[in-house]
């Protein structure tokens, strides 16, 4: 059977070279087709455009971006597989540690979900939430794209109660008003459009996308000032510079993006799950191309030009990044922690224990098992994910002992 890919650095038997990418039908060719006549009109009306701007075209562009169009993403007839998909434990150890700050705030607690993809989180934390009699008041899903806000809808309708369902709303824009709660996101900030960079004779430049003989093209250009002081900011963190000809990415916008989204939440926790590493893992001088990653169809590659609107694209996250975005926006680091350590604290056992009684056949136990090891390994997403917990005006008894006791920000 073939493996699936999780969306991030892929294990072995995930890494085929594009040329031998599955063909996309007549269809899905001609779509990409006419994204990249968009980006060819957008080109030759304005130069070259940095990869970012690339980027969050190929993701997001009205109808046509990776997101905004119809095809399945994730699971097994998608591109890749998230950890909400493998199963219901996930999302049951996510709301175990998220209890004791739901229980601090009381019944007015919100929990706000940043892309909700499938809606597979949200169906398994509601049942999870009302069963420990913690249900928030509201659970909100910003979700950017009109086609996975449908298919959201369909299964929580399909799936939770009336009373269950009748908490749920989907937000436009990030909350403006002051709120209290949890803001939860899985996978989100690897995709936020990423600029690359490299260094050329001391100086920065920043990679953007050019037309040459008709063709998508990328193409180095001197940085502006926003990108060259964020590198120049790494490399004082770092202690020294990047070599000429390194590559890599980074997010300038984080910190605007951080107040955004979270800015208007005055008492809480935001815990972020994704792919990557702190700073000075994530900038090692063998890492030369930075951390690009693209999936189609549960092979992962490295042409970010390849099939575009039809295929994911992603960087992994620089956590100590991520911790200085937070902090910048009024909240404060309370854990770092490998994906497998989170889980483990916050009660995998138990409910693999509970959730292994309950099955029905050998089959739903098989397929149990399989999903603790590709949760937790270290060669699946154990390891390669982390979580990280930022709080605002919590006292220590509002978080979870077991995942405080295994904070790594240390290393951050």
């Amino acid at each position: 059977m073939e493996a699936l890919c999780s969306r991030s650095f892929s294990p072995p038997e995930c890494s085929e070279l594009s040329a031998s990418l599955p063909e996309p039908d007549a269809d899905e060719r001609a779509h990409s087709q006419r994204l990249v006549a968009a980006l060819q009109a957008e080109i030759a009306a304005q130069g070259p455009i940095p990869f970012s701007r690339y980027m969050e075209r190929c993701l997001y562009a009205p109808g046509l971006g990776y997101y905004s169009a119809g095809r399945s993403k994730f699971g097994a007839s998608g591109d890749f597989v998230t950890a909400p998909e493998l199963g219901t434990l996930f999302a049951e150890c996510v709301v175990q540690a998220l209890l004791p700050t739901l229980r601090e705030l009381g019944g007015g607690a919100e929990i706000v979900e940043l892309g909700g993809g499938s809606g597979a989180f949200a169906e398994a934390a509601l049942k999870r939430l009302d069963t420990l009699g913690t249900l928030p008041k509201r659970y909100g899903i910003l979700e950017p794209s009109a086609d996975l806000q449908q298919r959201q809808q369909q299964r929580l309708v399909a799936n939770l109660t009336p009373a269950l369902l009748a908490r749920v709303h989907w937000l436009q824009r990030p909350p403006e008003d002051d709120w209290q709660g949890v803001l939860f996101a899985n996978e989100v900030i690897d995709a936020l459009p990423a600029t690359r960079f490299t260094k050329r004779g001391g100086e920065v430049f920043e990679e953007h996308v050019a037309l040459a003989d008709g063709t998508l093209q990328r193409r180095d250009l001197p940085a502006d000032a926003l990108v060259g002081a964020a590198v120049r900011h790494l490399e004082r963190d770092l202690g020294t510079e990047f070599a000429d000809g390194y590559r890599s990415e980074l997010l300038p916008q984080l910190p605007y993006w951080m107040q955004a989204v979270a800015g208007s939440l005055s008492r809480g926790l935001l815990l972020f799950v994704d792919y990557g590493y702190p700073r000075h893992e994530y900038y090692l001088p063998e890492r030369t191309d930075g951390t690009l990653i693209a999936h189609y169809r549960h092979r992962a590659h490295g042409d970010a030009m390849h099939l575009p609107g039809l295929q994911d694209l992603s960087t992994s996250v620089d956590f100590t990044a991520l911790a200085e975005a937070g902090n910048q926006a009024g909240f404060a680091v309370a854990a770092y922690v490998p994906q497998a350590a989170f889980l483990i604290a916050a009660g995998l056992e138990p409910a693999f224990q509970r959730t292994h009684e309950a099955a029905a056949d050998e089959a739903e136990r098989y397929a149990l098992a399989q999903q603790v090891k590709r949760l937790t390994l270290p060669g699946q997403m154990g390891e390669r994910f982390q979580a990280m917990l930022l709080v605002r005006d919590l006292p220590p008894q509002a978080l979870d002992a077991a995942v405080l006791g295994v904070d790594q920000s240390r290393r951050l």
